[in-house]
């Protein structure tokens, strides 16, 4: 296994807790600059647009990326 410069896990090995086109419930839990509801699932940030603080709603995973995802609301 090989590291990076100034890393101290290679990237490959860091799974996420979410997956593209999977639907998860989760709590809004503060809003982002652009206005979209931030959610957090097992600490990894997911934005979800048309949402409100405080919303419990389910959402679908529409893209994955190294340090959050983009959900699309499905119920709120």
């Amino acid at each position: 296994m090989s590291y990076r410069f100034g890393s101290s896990r290679p990237s490959f090995d860091v799974k996420k807790p979410v997956e593209l086109d999977k639907e998860y419930e989760a709590e809004i839990e503060d809003m982002s600059r652009r206005g979209d509801g931030v959610a957090k699932i097992e600490g990894f940030v997911i934005f979800v647009p048309n949402t409100k603080q405080g919303e419990h709603v389910k959402f679908k995973i529409i893209r994955v990326g190294s340090k959050f995802a983009i959900g699309e609301l499905v119920q709120a």
